[in-house]
């Protein structure tokens, strides 16, 4: 995300845009390095894909992490695959 601020002129202004943006700076999110190492063919496929994109690799394994996190667990889907399959079924017969 990109932020643009104009600097105000006058003392005051400036202290208080001074203690938000501390005060942003400390709210950020905790991040994590990871370093992996890739077969050769895995690391060439994943340039190729991320050039293809116009990413950085290092985006689009960012990205492709992000997705695999964000996707419900298996257990969470079958539940919800039941749910649907009763609620199709109880339409069914109240139509």
């Amino acid at each position: 995300m990109n932020i643009r601020i104009t600097i105000p002129k006058n003392r005051e202004s400036r202290r208080r845009l001074q203690t938000l943006l501390d005060g942003l700076a400390r709210a950020t999110v905790p991040r994590m390095k990871l370093a992996i190492e890739l077969p050769s063919a895995q690391a060439d496929k994943l340039r190729a894909e991320a050039e293809r994109l116009g990413l950085s690799p290092e985006d689009l394994a960012r990205a492709a992490l992000s997705d695999l996190l964000s996707t419900p667990d298996a257990e969470f889907q079958d539940a919800a695959r039941r749910v649907l399959t009763k609620n199709r079924n109880l339409y069914k017969r109240l139509a």
